[in-house]
C-alpha cells in the first residue's frame, strides 16, 4: 500500500546519520534544552537569513497558544481567523478566552482572503493570523497594509510551509510566525514539536519566558506562561533533516509539477461536473506542497475511484471551522437559538472548498509517477 506520507522512505535513506545523532543525545545525558536545542535553533534562524530569532517549543499548538500570550490578547478581544484551515488557529484564540472572527478564503488559491479581512475588522480587533495553507505563502503584502491601517499585529501560522518563500522566506512575514515540526510536516521530527520566529528582541524574550512557566531566571517567575520545550532527541532528528530540506522541497515541487500536467490533461475532456483543479499557486512562490490539494467537482466520485486504484488521499478540510459545533457560541447571528450549521447560510468559498477539496501524497519518497500511471 503507498503510503501518504512515506517516513519509512525518509528514514532509510538518513539512517546512518540519524541513529548517529539519536546515539548522541541518548549517551549525553542530556535530553532537555541543551546543545542539541541551541544548535537547531541557531540553524533555523540562519536558514531564515539569520535576523530571526527562533524559540523552539513542543508544537506547533503551543506556539500559537504562546504567541498569542505575547501579544497580550485578553476576553473581549478579536483575532481574525481562516475559515478554511486546521482548527489550532481559532482553537488558541477561543481557549485564552478571545473571539476568533471567520474570515472567507480565495476560492482558487484557498489562503485568506484580504477583501474578508478587511470587512471583518471591528472595534475589538487585535490582530490577523494568517495560514500559509498547504504550504503556500498567504497574501501578506495586503494583509500588512490592512495591519497597518487598523494597527494590528500579525501572527504568520507557517506550520505547513517552513521553506517555502516569496519575496521573503516563510516564517519571517509575521510580527511573530510559527511553525510545527509534526512528523508528516515537510519538516518533521519524530514526535510533537514546533517553533515561533521573530526580529523583535523584545517578543524573543518574552516568548522565551512564556514557554519556560513565565521565568527569566530559576524560580523566578515574572509573568503566567506554561512548560513547552522541544527535547534533544527530536532537535538532533531536525538538525539532520534540516540538511535536506530544500533537496526534498524541490522533489516535492517536481512531483506536483507532474499532478499539474495530469490534471491539465484530463481536464481537457472531463465531462461537465467532473473536473478537477488543482490549488492555484501563485506566480513567484515556492511552495513546500505540504499536501497536494485539489478541488473535485464530484468528490465522492473521485474518491470511489482513489480506492478502487488503491492510491490513499485525505480530505483536509471536511468543514468550514465557524461551522465546528465547538465555535457556535461565537456566531454573530443566532437562529432560533439552534446551533448555525452549512445549510444556514449562503455558501462562502471556505464552504465550497470543503465540500471539494481533496489531497493526494506528494513528499518526496513518494512514486508520483506510478500514482499518475494508476490514476490514469
Amino acid at each position: 500500500m503507498i503510503p501518504f506520507v512515506n517516513l519509512t522512505g525518509q528514514r532509510e535513506k538518513y539512517r546512518f546519520e540519524l541513529e548517529k545523532a539519536e546515539r548522541e543525545v541518548l549517551d549525553s545525558g542530556c535530553y532537555i534544552g541543551g546543545h542539541e536545542v541551541e544548535s537547531l535553533e541557531k540553524e533555523l534562524s540562519d536558514y531564515l537569513g539569520g535576523a530571526t530569532r527562533t524559540i523552539t517549543c513542543a508544537s506547533g499548538t503551543d506556539a500559537l497558544t504562546i504567541a498569542l500570550m505575547a501579544m497580550d490578547l485578553r476576553p473581549g478581544d478579536e483575532v481574525i481567523v481562516p475559515d478554511f484551515t486546521f482548527i489550532a488557529p481559532a482553537e488558541c484564540v477561543a481557549i485564552l478566552g478571545a473571539t476568533p472572527v471567520f474570515a472567507d478564503i480565495n476560492p482558487e488559491t484557498l489562503q485568506i482572503s484580504p477583501k474578508s479581512v478587511k470587512k471583518e475588522i471591528g472595534p475589538h480587533t487585535k490582530g490577523i493570523i494568517a495560514v500559509n495553507l498547504f504550504g503556500q505563502c498567504a497574501p501578506f503584502e495586503e494583509l500588512r497594509e490592512i495591519a497597518r491601517e487598523h494597527h494590528l499585529w500579525i501572527i504568520e501560522d507557517s506550520a505547513q510551509a517552513f521553506g517555502a518563500r516569496t519575496n521573503q522566506m516563510a516564517c519571517t512575514f509575521g510580527d511573530i510566525s510559527i511553525t510545527s515540526f509534526y512528523p508528516s510536516k515537510p519538516l518533521g521530527c519524530y514526535g510533537d514539536g514546533g517553533a515561533l520566529f521573530t526580529s523583535n528582541e523584545d517578543f524573543a524574550k518574552k516568548i522565551r519566558m512564556i514557554a519556560n512557566h513565565g521565568c527569566i531566571g530559576r524560580y523566578k517567575h515574572e509573568t503566567l506562561g506554561m512548560n513547552s520545550r522541544l527535547d534533544a532527541l527530536q532537535a538532533a532528528v531536525l538538525r539532520v533533516k534540516l540538511k535536506y530540506l530544500d533537496e526534498e522541497l524541490a522533489v516535492r515541487r517536481q512531483n506536483a509539477a507532474k499532478y499539474d500536467a495530469f490534471f491539465a490533461e484530463y481536464n481537457r475532456t472531463a465531462a461537465a461536473g467532473e473536473k478537477i483543479v488543482p490549488q492555484k499557486i501563485e506566480t513567484g512562490c515556492k511552495c513546500t506542497y505540504a499536501q497536494y490539494t485539489i478541488l473535485a467537482e464530484n468528490r465522492e466520485g473521485f474518491i470511489q475511484k482513489l480506492k478502487a486504484a488503491e492510491i490513499p488521499y485525505c480530505i483536509h478540510y471536511p468543514s468550514a471551522l465557524q461551522y465546528q459545533p465547538c465555535f457556535a457560541r461565537f456566531h454573530k447571528e443566532v437562529l432560533g437559538g439552534i446551533i448555525w450549521t452549512e445549510a444556514d447560510h449562503p455558501d462562502p468559498n471556505s464552504v465550497k472548498a470543503s465540500r471539494k477539496a481533496i489531497s493526494l501524497p506528494v513528499c518526496a519518497f513518494t512514486n508520483v509517477d506510478k500514482i499518475i500511471e494508476k490514476l490514469k
